[in-house]
């Protein structure tokens, strides 16, 4: 992120609102979302604003993601949708083998891309408290949700 802030989570929104025709939900009372995620953001292109392309968890959710430890003061997940081929890339198998590989990753370390630890499957990736290292990766999640849009 190119500017400092107060809060590492709205500094974080800000630049993903920067990108063309983005909008973004906040999950929190008449969302309809569960009280768990609560104050989650959730980034889309489009009119239909079913298919998010880039969240931003800020708690664990007991029971279905624990695994980044994100209850801890100041910590925060960016996931973004990678799709197959830049999954492949960024961490040398496809998501289809994301069960084989899932106990040797640290879901909790901080600044360093790493599978979903739920929809690693589906092909996103994840980051605990990012730094500018994740703008390439929001930048292409946002062209594949335009592409897919349009």
């Amino acid at each position: 992120m190119t500017e400092r802030h107060a809060d590492p989570v709205d500094a974080l929104a800000e630049l993903i609102l920067r990108l063309p025709d983005v909008f973004q939900l906040v999950a929190g009372p008449g969302t309809g979302a569960p009280e768990l995620s609560w104050g989650d953001r959730f980034f889309f292109v489009g009119d239909d604003r079913m298919r998010p392309f880039a969240t931003v968890v800020v708690r664990n959710v007991p029971g279905f993601d624990e695994r980044s430890d994100l209850d801890r003061p100041g910590r925060f997940r960016l996931n973004v949708e990678l799709g197959r081929v830049r999954f492949r890339d960024l961490f040398g198998y496809g998501p289809e083998e994301f069960p084989a590989h899932r106990a040797g990753i640290d879901f909790a370390a901080a600044g360093r891309w790493f599978p979903h630890p739920v929809y690693a499957v589906q092909g996103w990736g994840s980051i605990v408290n990012p730094g500018p290292e994740a703008e390439p990766l929001i930048a292409h999640a946002h062209a594949r949700s335009v592409k897919r849009s349009r």
